[in-house]
């Protein structure tokens, strides 16, 4: 995507500098600023701090970070010790365990001394590869926008509610709940998508500061606005990402998505998920009972960030100061309120026929994998 007439991935190798370069997204969208990711440590705090966020984007840069940790150490014993490491960084995004595992099945059987060149060429890989799969689910998200579209009457926009950031900021490029809209956009198709704001951190700030960039019509909302509109009909259809994916199609995605899912069945709204092939656990089937809800720092909800009248950006407490807050950073949607999963391969029915329909290899795969599999 561009930023100021210029196309910028979310990170990218810096060639000349041999080191990744990422936009570091805590500014955004007040202030787009970028930095190089030289240390194991800065690695790690990049995640953790949120710097990156999104799944697909998370799992990329761990493949870098496992690039570093074998260009300092090429050992078995150092490479547990950085897997375990960045696999701690965040713990409901499986695509951070699925990157990290993918390095391991690479780069174990091979000598240490070809490791890190192998290493980064994998991590360059990865990051390409989610390029391809997101664009891919553009495609098949644009076919959905379109056979709505064909219904409106004089050229009326397509309505589209969207919660969180599951945009390019959110992958390496192109994003997944936005890959339809960009392409709907680059079409010529009229859409128009209404944005979440997203408490706690204001997620969907990013996604106007994207929109608006492509030139995508947008109108940021308050979270609580979406059943409103729903009931009103002015919806005409839900995309949102996940960061984790059952085996039966429950998704997992940021705090909030659920009780758009809730409104969504409520008003017979569609309620897309949009996600790649690595987002699906196939260990798990029971998103509710199985996945790990990260509790993030409290501040996050006593707090918000934002510009001031002189230009600054400021964090403001919000809450009474002997007030605690409460922050489950996800919340898990039950696959009968899913209307579709998006995925790189086509439109699949959330449960376990559908998904192992478009992908047979990697449920397969999983299957074998598993004790006594």
């Amino acid at each position: 995507m561009k930023v100021n007439g210029k196309h910028y991935r979310s990170l990218w190798w810096n060639s000349d500098t041999a080191v990744l370069e990422i936009i570091d997204q805590r500014w955004l969208p007040h202030d787009f600023r970028t930095q190089p990711v030289t240390t194991m440590e800065e690695f790690a705090a990049a995640i953790v701090e949120m710097r990156v966020r999104g799944a697909p984007l998370i799992g990329a840069t761990a493949a870098y970070a496992m690039a570093l940790a074998m260009k300092i150490d090429p050992s078995n014993d150092h490479f547990e010790k950085a897997w375990a490491y960045f696999n701690a960084t965040r713990p409901t995004a499986v695509n951070l365990r699925w990157a990290l595992n993918r390095c391991k099945d690479a780069l174990l059987p091979l000598p240490e001394n070809q490791r890190a060149d192998a290493a980064l060429t994998l991590a360059h890989e990865i990051a390409d590869e989610d390029v391809g799969i997101n664009a891919q689910i553009g495609q098949h998200g644009l076919a959905l926008i379109r056979e709505i579209a064909a219904k409106k009457k004089d050229g009326a926009p397509v309505n589209i509610l969207t919660h969180c950031n599951a945009g390019w900021l959110a992958t390496v490029d192109w994003g997944t709940a936005t890959s339809p809209m960009y392409h709907a956009h680059d079409a010529g198709i009229p859409i128009h998508v209404w944005v979440d704001e997203t408490r706690p951190r204001n997620q969907g700030a990013i996604t106007s500061w994207e929109l608006g960039r492509h030139g995508v019509p947008h109108t940021y909302i308050v979270d609580n606005a979406g059943g409103h509109l729903m009931q009103h009909g002015m919806v005409d259809m839900v995309i949102v990402g996940t960061d984790r994916t059952t085996s039966r199609g429950d998704v997992c995605n940021k705090i909030g998505t659920y009780l758009k899912a809730l409104a969504a069945h409520a008003n017979n709204v569609p309620f897309y998920v949009a996600l790649p092939s690595p987002t699906i656990d196939w260990t798990i089937a029971d998103g509710v009972a199985d996945i790990p809800i990260e509790e993030r720092d409290a501040r996050e909800t006593t707090h918000v960030q934002g510009k001031l009248p002189d230009g600054s950006i400021e964090m403001v407490q919000v809450t009474p100061d002997d007030t605690p807050g409460g922050n489950p950073a996800f919340d898990v949607t039950p696959n009968h309120l899913v209307t579709g999963l998006i995925t790189e391969r086509g439109v699949a029915k959330a449960s376990t026929e559908g998904l192992q329909a478009l992908f047979p290899d990697l449920a397969k795969a999983a299957q074998t994998q598993k004790p006594g599999g």
